[in-house]
């Protein structure tokens, strides 16, 4: 049987149509692929796959055993994507007798995991789909915007112009420690308003924070304790920012580097208080809403408090040996600290893949029965 295959490598099908690889028979590629070009009309793999369903009705038509399927990845495109094809891929070979594939995509970056599924079955074909798009000025203008709504090119192009943005005004700050003219303060305050404007929009940063206003209102009417927490979040974080400040004024460290980090040592307990305030009012208020309390919470906890450790240990290091060391044993805690900071990071990414499989296996169970 000829198996033909379209690869949805970063899941817009599950998150923009809520279809759940793999998708294996015509009609529900069909069905698939009209749901996502619903959801999103611009998106180019409800084409890939509308194009794997005429390739399957050619090999039909001239006589040959064929099926159609789809396989679809994860948004954080990489090795969890891959594992997550390859899954799916190792499941669809289960149910089928395949001899070879024909493959359906709309990019490179889908082709990525072709070896992937050659290494089981070999490939007979690949055939590309282009997207024709207006030939005007005009069409070229709209076709860059829609473009640029795209997170994943964001993260391509926007991102890194805002990390160099937002370094410039970083450096050109540390010279305003040292009294240049008001022009200096100006240069600081473009830099650093551009790169943060970029990384809020690359993140989309501002519909998070359009969406908490909206909801803000409800939740204080209904008494939701994810706003009390919230409230108790944000002090924390302008404590650690003022207790941060405050550390600056200590005539005795005048090098940019003992600025900055007399500034995090002083900030960063306050700063991973406040993130676990605010992840653990949510999780409750996911918790009285009904919808069950998230498996997600214990992952995140843990990764804060570990970010909190080796972020607080690393910076008492820097402290330490710049301020000169008389034997090693001063080190001792900083880099105990350093280690239980990463064997906590270890334990946060074991605890998930854990509960993935643990939450898989349930599912299984559950249509099983």
């Amino acid at each position: 049987m000829h198996l033909v295959i379209c690869v949805d490598r970063d899941d817009d099908l599950g998150r923009k149509a809520r279809v759940a690889g793999p998708v294996i028979g015509r009609a529900a590629v069909l069905d698939a692929a009209t749901r996502l070009g619903v959801a999103d009309p611009e998106d180019s793999d409800a084409n890939a796959m509308l194009a794997a369903v005429g390739l399957f009705d050619e090999l039909r038509a001239a006589g040959d055993e064929a099926e159609v399927a789809v396989l679809s990845g994860d948004a954080r495109v990489g090795i969890i994507s891959d594992r997550e094809i390859a899954r799916q891929f190792d499941e669809v070979l289960k149910k089928l007798e395949v001899s070879s594939l024909y493959l359906v995509s709309d990019g490179a970056e889908d082709e990525n995991v072709f070896p992937i599924l050659s290494s089981r079955k070999p490939i007979a074909s690949v055939k590309r789909i282009y997207i024709r798009q207006t030939a005007t000025l005009q069409g070229t203008y709209y076709t860059v915007v829609r473009a640029l709504k795209d997170r994943k090119l964001r993260f391509k192009t926007i991102l890194p112009a805002a990390a160099f943005l937002l370094f410039l005004g970083f450096v050109e700050s540390l010279s305003v420690f040292y009294g240049l003219d008001i022009w200096s303060y100006g240069a600081v305050f473009l830099l650093l308003f551009i790169g943060a404007y970029l990384v809020i929009w690359t993140f989309d940063i501002d519909e998070w924070m359009l969406e908490k206003v909206q909801t803000f209102g409800s939740d204080l009417r209904s008494g939701s304790i994810a706003v009390f927490m919230g409230v108790i979040s944000v002090t924390f974080f302008v404590l650690g920012w003022v207790n941060g400040d405050a550390s600056l004024a200590n005539p005795g460290y005048i090098t940019p580097g003992a600025h900055i980090y007399e500034f995090l040592y002083a900030a960063i307990v306050w700063w991973v208080a406040a993130a676990a305030v605010w992840e653990g009012g949510s999780a409750v208020h996911q918790a009285m809403s009904g919808k069950g309390f998230p498996q997600s919470f214990w992952v995140v906890s843990v990764s804060i408090t570990a970010f909190g450790v080796e972020s607080y240990a690393l910076l008492s290091l820097a402290q330490t040996t710049s301020s000169g060391l008389s034997s090693f044993t001063g080190l001792v805690p900083d880099v105990v600290g350093v280690a239980l900071g990463i064997a906590m990071g270890a334990f946060a990414g074991v605890l998930r893949q854990y509960l993935q499989v643990r939450s898989r296996v349930t599912a299984e169970m559950a249509a099983a029965s």
